[in-house]
């Protein structure tokens, strides 16, 4: 796939690269990425994804701007107010560049319509903010061998991991939080608060991972860190990783 000369000369910081270079901008270019979630992760995760030529991303999320997101989901402003976020990320999208196909559904993503949503995507990036919804997506990519970056965000803490269940050495999502949190009970930003710049930092390094998974295939920035949980801590500041073991009993994964 060769590149047209004005997208050579926008992404060409990224060209200069030896680790993306031209055949990586064109994998990007190719990407198609399902996020899940346009909220305190998605907003700048989208952003940097966009600005990466991701060249198809499908956008969901069931739920419209209140004026408590603004402190932190950073593609939205006042007149956005009651407005619904997956369209309102489209726009955004086309605005900044109309070269990116987008696709938006403004639903609640379920184990009914999880594999509709997903379907084609080379890569799946969730950032919602329940359990229910985080294991029917990693349930879903797992069926549909898709590999998923998992991010999340609460006060002044993120973890972001990548999982690739449908491997027979890797994890799933589930292999790591187990089945205790099928229910629809996460808590909340609005009860424990949340620093608008840790949301930031969570969501961006989300993308970085996102790009890194795939860049994978072409070499770009090295192994896809399957199975590798990394715990952003805003106060001290720092940055840990974990290596996530495949369950062998996993309902998911355990047959991959």
């Amino acid at each position: 796939m060769a590149l047209p000369p004005d997208r050579l000369d926008r992404f060409a910081r990224h060209i200069v690269l030896p680790e993306v270079g031209g055949a990586g901008q064109a994998a990007l270019a190719k990407a198609r990425a399902v996020l899940i979630g346009l909220g305190g992760i998605g907003s700048p995760a989208l952003q940097y994804l966009a600005a990466a030529g991701i060249g198809t991303l499908v956008l969901v999320d069931d739920d419209t701007v209140d004026a408590t997101n603004l402190q932190r989901q950073t593609i939205y402003c006042e007149r956005d107010v009651g407005h619904r976020k997956a369209e309102l990320g489209e726009v955004w999208v086309n605005d900044f560049d109309p070269d990116i196909e987008v696709h938006w559904h403004a639903e609640r993503l379920t184990r009914d319509n999880a594999f509709e949503h997903i379907a084609g995507a080379d890569l799946v990036l969730d950032g919602c903010d329940n359990f229910a919804t985080r294991l029917a997506v990693s349930d879903a990519c797992v069926a549909a061998r898709i590999p998923l970056l998992s991010a999340a965000v609460g006060r002044f803490q993120g973890q972001v991991g990548a999982f690739a269940g449908h491997l027979p050495d890797q994890p799933c999502y589930r292999c790591f939080v187990g089945d205790a949190f099928d229910a629809d009970d996460c808590d909340t930003c609005a009860e424990d608060g949340m620093l608008g710049a840790m949301a930031g930092w969570t969501g961006t390094f989300a993308a970085l991972q996102a790009i890194r998974v795939l860049l994978a295939p072409v070499g770009g920035l090295g192994d896809a860190q399957f199975g590798k949980l990394h715990v952003l801590d805003g106060l001290t500041p720092s940055l840990r990783t974990m290596t996530i073991a495949k369950d062998a009993a996993c309902r998911a994964c355990s047959s991959a």
